[in-house]
């Protein structure tokens, strides 16, 4: 465990990870941005998680519900007492999706792999190709607690109030609408820009160039530096909630900020809506 952020059951070591690889209480699950990656190489024991068929639903444009995300944790042999380990590529960012999905539903202990796959595969630690399977578990989560998760509705009238800040967790061409979406991804917008009042505070500035989190005392510099403190109404957004579940994992799990929540309809939603105010 790793004791010098507000939660120190939130990130694991990669040695805590080498050392549990084969405990039954501990199952490792790889999410990754490419989801052909898990195939290649993945922690032994590790399950893949598949963001954009087993996290997602693609009619809705939505979370997985309730039932399927019940179900996929059953089929990877989690039960309510196991400790889930999630890690992934792109500096673990489907990784933390995946955690603020599971926190919605009430699962408390969940973490996330510091330094993720690319930590992991620079440093030479062990790897497989054998899918393994597990007994299924049964485990029925209860129905999703939205507290953590922001609607275009609670933003809209906080827009402009003192106490209410936004993060935009996107590239600055993302932030100036130079660029609507990063290249190659599918979901995009009508409009490029930020949300009026968002302040810019790229997802990337939280972790070193290893891919691990930084210090708890240059995180709180990082955002505090924005006017982004513990006392304000926090919502980070991205493009469809991804990069914003990192640095909303950042703020409330490793800073220990109060009220942070994640607009995970993010610019796909706001960008694309008659008559809502953006900023350039």
């Amino acid at each position: 465990m790793m004791s010098d952020y507000a939660n120190d059951n939130a990130l694991v070591s990669p040695e805590w990870a080498k050392q549990h690889l084969s405990d039954p209480a501990v199952r490792f699950v790889e999410v990754d941005v490419d989801t052909a990656a898990y195939e290649q190489s993945h922690l032994p024991g590790a399950v893949g998680w598949n963001w954009t068929s087993q996290l997602s639903d693609g009619l809705r444009r939505d979370i997985t519900s309730r039932e399927d995300l019940s179900a996929l944790l059953s089929t990877s042999g989690i039960g309510p007492d196991t400790h889930v380990v999630l890690y992934g590529d792109n500096n673990n960012w489907f990784a933390c999706w995946a955690y603020w999905q599971l926190k919605l539903h009430g699962l408390e202990n969940v973490s996330i792999l510091n330094g993720g796959r690319r930590y992991w595969l620079d440093n030479g630690l062990p790897v497989t190709t054998d899918v393994p399977s597990y007994p299924p578990t049964g485990i029925e989560l209860p129905a999703a607690d939205f507290k953590l998760r922001a609607f275009r509705d609670d933003i809209i009238p906080r827009l402009g109030q003192s106490g209410f800040t936004l993060v935009d967790v996107r590239s600055p061409a993302e932030y100036s609408g130079e660029v609507i979406a990063p290249p190659g991804m599918t979901e995009t917008a009508q409009r490029g820009g930020h949300i009026p009042g968002a302040q810019s505070i790229p997802w990337g500035q939280a972790v070193r160039e290893d891919g691990t989190f930084k210090s708890a005392d240059d995180l709180r510099t990082l955002y505090a530096g924005k006017g982004v403190t513990p006392d304000k109404d926090v919502v980070a957004y991205c493009r469809i909630g991804e990069r914003s579940s990192l640095s909303w994992f950042v703020l409330r799990e490793l800073l220990g900020y109060p009220n942070v929540r994640n607009y995970d309809g993010s610019w796909t939603e706001w960008g694309s809506m008659v008559n809502m105010p953006i900023e350039k």
